[in-house]
């Protein structure tokens, strides 16, 4: 089971975020398998050491969203690409205004334990 995490900014409501993940899914034609659930703020988020260690210097970037993917069959590194394409949809959609600055960071966990950040 590939898994990854999206951080990102925005001012819209969770509720007008979640209403707008089918159309971005659609745009960039995810696969139906992969799961994807949006959290508000990052306290949420639990995992290992690594993994809460990036939580805690993405709070210093004022993320305010949290996207986990879950894709069965697939590797972490896959499943941090369609949630990024997913987050590329997201700015072209209405939660942004035209022009509006878009911050987000993908990450996946390696083999080895450690995490990486979408390039």
């Amino acid at each position: 089971m590939g898994k990854a995490y999206g951080f990102f900014k925005c001012s819209a409501s969770k509720r007008e975020i979640e209403a707008e993940i089918p159309g971005m899914r659609n745009a960039a034609q995810t696969p139906g398998e992969l799961e994807v659930s949006l959290t508000e703020g990052l306290d949420s988020i639990k995992g290992d050491e690594g993994l809460m260690s990036l939580v805690r210097q993405l709070r210093q970037k004022d993320f305010n969203f949290a996207m986990e993917g879950n894709y069965p069959n697939a590797t972490n590194q896959d499943t941090a690409g369609e949630l990024g394409n997913i987050l590329n949809m997201a700015y072209k959609s209405n939660l942004y205004k035209p022009g509006e600055p878009f911050y987000s960071e993908v990450v996946y966990q390696e083999a080895d334990g450690s995490y990486n950040s979408l390039e």
